[in-house]
């Protein structure tokens, strides 16, 4: 039985469908669960979005029919709304959906995690997790495909804007024809790129870009250029009037260097740091992540550690180092 034919089974059974996706989503979560409540509703399911808190204003336009609601919201409205199947996207565990959507959705049994990120002591009969997939938005896409539903603009947009985040631009080794394909049938209903891409991106103002140009300004490389970095500090952000949701793409700028394997991204959040890692191709950046307490993709993971009296360069140089040894073990 494909992860196809398990959702397929496991939505047949359903009738009452809570969806959710990790804290803090990206477009990728939030695409998803979009698009996936969208379709269901089409098929008569009573479908519901509950995340740990409200949609961020800047991702409204990907929800035109309001259907994300953070959970106190939701509760308020739906008090008696008990649902027969819990899908989670975009994530395989229950740990990283935030403590209160936790709490809420330990009380059902029924549980489907849709997810493309590394699994592990997973039973992955029982869910739909595929971790050669591009993004979560493609194996939502095949799923909506797979139950028949016809792909409509309101639905395919999420998606589309999904794929593209979480490929960043289709510039990772993940990307493949079947990408392109779905791509191609959510274009047909009428998404017009240049549009989709400012909308997930922003039209940005000049301060946006004078911030940019601090930023990589200051980037640094190891001896050989095999490693780049930046660093984004809370001063930097207050001084050009800038939001941390507008400095995801900034590591991305990186990844042109000549000889470059590793990119990271070192962002000030006060008590923590956020490291950001991306590669070419070569480095699984996963891999390296979980070692300094982190997670993700062979080409994209991230963590935060938590700076316990340390400066954040001497939290970026210990993980250059830590990133420069691991490079050296692979070669």
């Amino acid at each position: 039985m494909t992860i196809l034919d398990v959702f397929k089974s496991r939505i047949q059974e359903s009738k009452k469908i809570l969806i959710t996706t990790h804290e803090y989503p990206d477009a990728d979560g939030i695409g998803s669960e979009i698009s996936l409540c969208l379709a269901l509703k089409e098929i008569g399911k009573d479908a519901h979005c509950v995340n740990e808190e409200p949609l961020l204003e800047r991702y409204n336009y990907l929800d035109q029919d309001s259907v994300v609601l953070g959970l106190t919201d939701f509760q308020q409205k739906h008090p008696q709304f008990v649902p027969d199947l819990v899908i989670v996207v975009d994530t395989n565990t229950k740990e990283r959906v935030g403590n209160h959507i936790k709490s809420y959705i330990n009380q059902f049994e029924n549980l489907l995690f849709i997810d493309h990120h590394p699994c592990r002591g997973r039973n992955l009969k029982t869910h739909c997790i595929d971790e050669t997939a591009a993004a979560t938005g493609q194996l939502v896409g095949e799923m909506i495909e797979h139950l028949g539903i016809p792909f409509t603009k309101k639905i395919a947009l999420p998606i589309y804007t999904a794929i593209i985040i979480d490929t960043s631009s289709f510039r990772y080794p993940t990307v493949t024809g079947k990408t392109h394909h779905l791509i191609a049938k959510l274009m047909d209903t009428g998404i017009n790129p240049p549009e989709a891409y400012n909308g997930i991106y922003g039209t940005k103002r000049i301060h946006h870009m004078h911030l940019l140009g601090r930023v990589l300004s200051s980037a640094r490389t190891n001896a050989d250029e095999s490693i780049a970095w930046i660093n984004l500090s809370q001063s930097d952000l207050q001084h050009f009037h800038s939001d941390v949701e507008d400095t995801h793409a900034f590591i991305n700028h990186l990844l042109v260097l000549n000889n470059l394997k590793v990119a990271c991204m070192f962002r000030d959040d006060g008590k923590s740091v956020k490291v950001s890692l991306r590669s070419t191709g070569d480095v699984d950046v996963g891999l390296m992540a979980t070692k300094i307490g982190g997670g993700g993709h062979c080409h994209s993971a991230a963590t935060i550690i938590n700076k316990n009296g340390k400066t954040t360069e001497e939290i970026t140089q210990e993980v250059i180092a830590s990133v420069q040894e691991m490079i050296n073990q692979s070669a």
